[in-house]
């Protein structure tokens, strides 16, 4: 096992900056996911560590030494694809045999080393099938086992469920936890899929546009974003967002909606914002339907019924706001009142994005 270490990384292709100032520690036996959109920069930052690409600046350590000059099969890591890669010509015990035959390594440890992760990953009935005869879930846990058989320090797993449909997906997500639970080896994993991150990661790095906006545990992220980026990204859906000023009412203060529609009073711990523009954002659960007076009217648009719970899409004034209520009979409704929980609310700079306080 070993830690890993980003120090300022950074990869250029031409003009364009991929990985821009990255800085990340990872230690001993952690599962980390990196989550962003495509094109964010996290399969380039997955190939720097693997040595499938060579950095532009900055450093690259596993277990502190500095490996930016070692080959990539000298690193000890093994990466995971999208792309099964798997030789469809050779069954399943060959095909996690052969980065081992590759190294030349002995006959009876080969043996060994396959027969263990094949029972590890419920392959020990398939290892004479070809990859043809596999379902996506059993030819991903083939690729998953040859890289497991080299023993790496480093697991690096590049969006390897995107291409099995969503209940295999949770099914997997779930054998890779457990994987990760009883290997104890340090895990880098790469997804655009927030749900993904949300249930593997013990801590997530959000990237966009090549920088990290925040590194943190799931719910540290989902409950206090660092930046609007994060809070919009991260949940099902994401956050809401309502720019508009604080004020003083009343002897006290209070926040407009730009649009109209939203005004709600505040704490003063917000007092130093007073008079300028300023962005709120909740969750669509941390705003409720209230049967009367509320902070805020609006009129139900959409519902989208999920069975447990329901999506209102709801406009209020100038703003597009998503509420989500249990069960599924909230399709009838037209007019509502709403009620804003503030102390589950994220405050951000509207210039910057940048959370405040």
């Amino acid at each position: 096992m070993a830690s890993v270490r980003l120090d300022n990384l950074c990869k250029n292709f031409g003009p364009v900056r991929a990985v821009d100032g990255v800085s990340l520690e990872i230690p001993d036996g952690e599962l980390m996911v990196l989550v962003g959109p495509s094109g964010c920069g996290k399969s380039t930052l997955l190939r720097l560590v693997a040595g499938l690409e060579d950095a532009t600046s900055g450093g690259l350590f596993l277990d502190d030494r500095d490996v930016r000059r070692v080959k990539p099969q000298d690193r000890d890591v093994a990466m995971v694809f999208q792309n099964y890669a798997l030789f469809p010509h050779l069954n399943v015990e060959q095909n996690m045999a052969f980065s081992l035959k590759f190294r030349k390594v002995a006959k009876p440890e080969i043996r060994s080393r396959v027969a263990e992760a094949a029972e590890v990953l419920g392959l020990g009935d398939l290892l004479r099938r070809k990859p043809a005869e596999l379902s996506g879930g059993q030819r991903q846990r083939v690729a998953l086992g040859r890289a497991m058989v080299c023993k790496p320090k480093v697991f690096l797993l590049d969006e390897p469920l995107s291409n099995l449909d969503a209940r295999m997906r949770a099914g997997m997500r779930a054998e890779i936890a457990e994987l990760h639970r009883r290997l104890g080896t340090t895990m880098i994993f790469v997804t655009h899929d927030q749900t993904e991150a949300m249930t593997l990661g013990q801590r997530l790095c959000v990237l966009d546009r090549g920088q990290v906006m925040q590194v943190g545990s799931p719910m540290e992220l989902y409950r206090r974003p660092a930046h609007r980026f994060v809070g919009d990204f991260i949940g099902t859906p994401g956050m809401n967002f309502i720019r508009g000023r604080i004020g003083k009412r009343d002897g006290g203060l209070a926040f407009a909606g730009s649009g109209g529609g939203v005004e709600l009073g505040l704490a003063s711990g917000l007092a130093k914002y007073a008079g300028g523009e300023v962005e709120l954002g909740i969750r669509p659960e941390n705003i409720s339907i209230t049967d009367g007076d509320g902070d805020a009217t609006g009129t139900v648009e959409s519902c989208e019924t999920l069975g447990h719970e329901s999506l209102l899409h709801v406009r209020c004034g100038g703003h597009e706001l998503v509420v989500r209520v249990p069960g599924a009979d909230a399709g009838g409704l037209a007019k509502v009142g709403l009620r804003f929980d503030l102390a589950a609310a994220a405050w951000f700079d509207p210039a910057t994005g940048q959370a405040l306080g």
